[in-house]
């Protein structure tokens, strides 16, 4: 070309723009060369594995990953290695590259110290996103010029401390993110003076207690604001109706208090307001009628009065949650009018009244939840009328009338509660087969007519409750096509009929309530199959024939009754085998000799009312008819037999166990009802007894003769012999206060012993053992499924509460885990061993914790500030409790050898998710976390790994109380949901 033109006779402008013209081409290609040298050197320097960087054919940076270039200058301007799984400290030679204006590295596994040394060659960035990686430390102080920065982003890491002042000093920021971090200082006012901010995101850091800043106002231009789980106190500043442009208002979880001001109805723009579970009080403001932009509003969790005003439930809104409250009154009309409404929350009020007849008629209703309040009346008969509904919740009211015949052709439905009313007539016909239909729960209604077969349809139903209503006819033989059934509670109707062979279909089924009814015939041998069988109530029907022996089959059963019945035969005796809570055969026509197992006084009145029953050993029943001769001859010389060898084993077991038994003065105090006494504690302190051996002690099992327990569990603890009086003192102060302790979930402590040689406790015996045992142990984890994981997880949850919440003064455990969660017959839980338990003494000046003199807990379920503080508070627990959550999530223990080297579960799971604003999700899927033994359930294990991620947060003040983790399992919390949150 150049050749060619040479020969022409060029003007001075075509000369001129032709050397203009060489010159670019020159620097592009400079200044590619030069951008691609420092990539390369930043890959090669940091150990990045990066596809197609550098390749031989390829020298264009431009068409490399996660590169962009400007079009026509074709210098890089962006970088996005977000998600590349690159690791290591902050690369500071990619912003050499002086045209470069985004630079996002999200979604990795960046970590180290991020100082003012790393940042400053980056001033000129316009975009800088190190969000979700592992960073640590202080936030960087930005002293040079980062006057052109409109986005900083460093939420989702490990930062600590202050926020700099020079955070206040960028004039051009637009959006800056500094959530799910370790944040401990105050949240400063200098930030409002940002002018330009559309995006102030700070939730879930631990700041101290502080309210929002009065200068809030200033900030004009802000589109949201999130700061959820950031300790605010005081109360909402009336400068929040200055912000015109926010769209996103939410400051829930804190300790907000006054009333909400009549201000933020100058929000003009304002689309969702979260304001869930603070401290404020007073009315609903009529004036939030005002806000004709607004969509989601969530007040609930608050202690609110007063009536919901005509003119906000008039308003135009998507979703409505007031419940938690103290409000009252009736709702008005107007509400059904509303088009857009898709999720009403009243629960836990006191409303009153009819709902709004047209409920459901004029808008896509998904959810419902009127639940404990005095609503009076029909349910509305609309409120599926667009087939959207899926979750009805009506429990605890007075409603009454039939149950609309438009339920019937809800297909959307999944979730039903409508106990304790007073609805009356037919179920509607089609309603009993719902596909979609997951619980079912009518009980304590005046219902009647038969359960359909077309109940067939309702495949994927786990729950039917319909007890305490006028249900009559037979029980379906379809009911066995419902493979996921788990619970089925008919009791209390007026049912008959046969019970269906085919129950036996029903693998999944644990408990079957069918007492108080009319059913005949006898009962199916096939129930033998139900081996997940755990309750099984048949008392107070016409039942006949004999008890079947394939009962005792049942692996897990501990509830049996089969009370006020007719049945005949003998009692099998192989039930004697099973770990029956509950056995009741009372008033029934069984004959013959009571096994062996029992024929004890605690079993004597489950016995009663069969009067051809006989016992040798039981005086309330009749004695058995004596033997023949020949054969009194034989059993003679077999109990003679028998006595030598028995007094030969006791004098060996005396031998073995007078070290074991006190010889000087003690002293016993006795917390339970109880019919034993010390000395037949005493006698059970042997070897062949011994079951466990722990850091506190050796755990005994004792069989007793006399009293309500067959067995007890004691506990003969470990110290100083004779103790000092130090120890002796601490020793009492402690078991008493433990004494006292008295909830479902805590193991209950019978008695103790004490003298100069030995300190025993006694404890109710758990026949499951502990929880780790049947997690991690020979019983296999398949024992427990993921509904009795989940009971297992809100339960605990509930005993530790009580422990924090209700004792006075509170008492923390100091060694959560699950070894130390017991089972019972039932396998539901109870927290145990509370030899390293502390009361919990707050005082004037202490900063909320007890500072211990040596080291307790156990390894991988220690709170990291335990460690090196020594610190003790109701948040330690908290952290063990949520590696406990993990443990019934993953079926792993702690400190599984297959996390790798110097890998706990806690960290193990941190390194498998990633967080987005959708909540917890996981690299590949949260399938490949969960036990492989267990059936896999989505979203309420995704709940309970939220909650668990909260519970080892590092620092304490993170981390929820157990009162509120308790309210997270049992409702429905989805922390970060997309809709409720958008921050991004």
């Amino acid at each position: 070309m150049f050749m060619h033109l040479a020969t022409q006779k060029l003007n001075p402008f075509d000369l001129l723009l032709l050397c203009a013209t060489y010159l670019w081409c020159c620097s592009v290609a400079f200044s590619l060369t030069t951008d691609s040298e420092i990539l390369i050197s930043v890959k090669n320097s940091m150990n990045w594995n990066l596809s197609g960087w550098g390749s031989s054919s390829d020298h264009s940076p431009c068409n490399w990953s996660g590169i962009t270039c400007d079009p026509q200058t074709l210098s890089v301007v962006a970088i996005d290695l977000s998600d590349f799984s690159i690791s290591g400290e902050f690369p500071t030679g990619l912003c050499l590259i002086r045209t470069l204006l985004n630079l996002s590295l999200s979604d990795n596994y960046l970590n180290g110290t991020l100082t003012s040394r790393h940042l400053s060659p980056c001033s000129h960035l316009h975009v800088l996103n190190l969000s979700s990686n592992l960073f640590v430390g202080e936030l960087p102080d930005l002293q040079h010029n980062f006057a052109e920065l409109k986005v900083l982003d460093l939420s989702f890491n490990n930062f600590s401390g202050e926020i700099p002042a020079s955070f206040g000093q960028f004039s051009s920021l637009k959006k800056l993110h500094l959530g799910a971090n370790l944040l401990n200082g105050s949240i400063p006012s200098f930030l409002c003076n940002l002018s330009q901010l559309s995006v102030l995101q700070l939730g879930y850091n631990p700041f101290k207690p502080s309210p929002l800043p009065e200068s809030i106002g200033n900030l004009s231009n802000l589109e949201i604001l999130f700061l959820p789980y950031t300790n605010l106190i005081g109360e909402i500043p009336e400068s929040i109706g200055k912000l015109v442009s926010l769209r996103n208002f939410d400051i829930s979880n804190n300790f907000v208090t006054g009333k909400i001001p009549d201000t933020i109805s100058q929000l003009r723009s304002i689309e969702q307001i979260e304001l869930f579970n603070n401290q404020l009080y007073g009315g609903l403001p009529e004036s939030l009628s005002k806000l004709s932009t607004l969509l989601r509003f969530d007040a609930s969790q608050n202690n609110l009065t007063g009536i919901l005003p005509e003119k906000i439930a008039a308003m135009k809104l998507e979703s409505l949650n007031l419940n938690d409250n103290k409000l009252t009154g009736e709702i008005p009309e107007v509400l059904a009018l509303n088009p857009n409404l898709v999720q009403l929350k009243l629960f836990n009020n006191s409303f009153k009244g009819k709902l709004p007849a047209n409920l459901g008629r004029y808008s896509g209703l998904v959810e419902i939840d009127v639940s404990t309040n005095s609503f009076t009346g029909p349910l509305p008969p609309f409120l599926c009328h667009q087939n959207e509904l899926q979750q009805l919740i009506a429990f605890n009211n007075r409603f009454s009338g039939r149950l609309p015949e438009t339920y019937g052709e809800c297909s959307s439905l999944s979730y039903v509660r409508l106990g304790n009313n007073e609805l009356s007539g037919p179920v509607a016909t089609n309603f009993w087969g719902l596909s979609k239909l997951k619980l079912l729960e009518l009980s304590n209604n005046k219902l009647q007519g038969p359960i359909l077969p077309n109940i067939a349809g309702a495949r994927k139903l786990t729950q039917l409750a319909i007890s305490g209503n006028n249900f009559s006819g037979e029980l379906p033989t379809e009911i066995c096509t419902l493979q996921e059934l788990i619970k089925v509670d008919v009791s209390n109707n007026k049912l008959s009929g046969e019970l269906p062979s085919c129950i036996s279909q029903l693998k999944k089924l644990q408990t079957v309530e069918l007492q108080e009814n009319f059913f005949s015939g006898e009962i199916p041998r096939s129930v033998g199959s139900l081996i997940d069988a755990i309750d099984l109530n048949f008392s107070r029907n016409q039942f006949s024939g004999e008890i079947p022996p394939e009962l005792t089959e049942l692996p897990v059963l501990t509830y049996l009754n089969l009370a006020f019945n007719s049945l005949t035969g003998e009692i099998p005796a192989g039930l004697t085998k099973l770990q029956l809570n509950v056995f009741n055969v009372s008033y029934n026509r069984l004959y013959g000799r009571v096994p062996f197992g029992f024929s004890k006084d605690l079993y004597l009145s489950s016995l009663m009312g069969n009067p051809n029953l006989c016992s040798p050993d039981l005086h309330g029943l009749p004695p058995c008819p004596k033997p023949k001769p020949g054969a009194v001859f034989i059993i003679g010389v077999a109990l003679i037999a028998v006595c030598f060898f028995f007094l030969v084993g006791a004098s060996f077991r005396v031998y073995k166990t007078r070290s074991m038994n006190p010889r000087r003065k003690y002293n016993v105090t006795v917390f339970q009802p109880v019919g034993f006494d010390e000395k037949e504690i005493f006698s059970g302190l042997s070897e062949e007894n011994l079951i466990g051996v722990g850091g506190s002690g050796q755990v005994y099992k004792v069989y007793l003769k006399t009293g309500q327990n067959q067995f007890v569990a004691v506990k003969r603890l470990l110290g100083p012999e004779p103790p000092s009086p130090e120890t002796k003192s601490t020793f009492k102060s402690e078991v008493e206060t433990l004494g006292q302790i008295r909830h479902a979930n805590i193991v209950k402590l019978l008695m103790c012993c004490s003298g100069e040689e030995f300190r025993v406790l006694v404890y109710e015996y758990m026949e499951n053992g502990s929880l780790g045992d049947v997690l991690h142990g020979e019983k296999g984890g398949s024992l427990l499924d993921w509904p009795r994981r989940f009971t297992v997880a809100v339960e605990v949850a509930q005993g530790l509460a009580y422990l924090h919440h209700d004792c006075v003064p509170a008492i923390v455990h100091r060694d959560v885990k699950s070894d130390n969660i017991l089972l019972d017959s039932k396998m539901r839980p109870r927290v145990a061993d509370f030899g390293l338990a502390k009361v919990l003494q707050k005082q004037v000046g202490d900063c909320d914790a007890c500072t211990m003199s040596h080291l307790a807990g156990s390894y991988g379920y220690m709170a990291p500030e335990y460690a090196y503080k020594s610190k003790v508070t109701e948040k330690s627990d908290v952290y063990s409790y949520g590696v406990v959550l993990m443990e019934l999530i993953t079926g792993k223990r702690p400190n599984d050898p297959s996390f790798g080297e110097n890998k706990d579960i806690v960290k193990w799971i941190t390194e498998a998710i990633l967080t987005s604003m959708d909540g917890i999700k996981c690299c590949e899927s949260l399938h490949e976390l969960t036990d492989a033994r267990i059936t896999y359930d989505r979203d309420q294990m995704e709940k309970v790994l939220n909650v668990a991620i909260l519970c080892t947060s590092e620092l304490p003040s993170n981390r929820p109380s157990m009162r509120t983790v308790v309210g997270m399992l049992i409702k429905d919390h989805k922390p970060l949901s997309p809709q409720r949150y958008s921050y991004h």
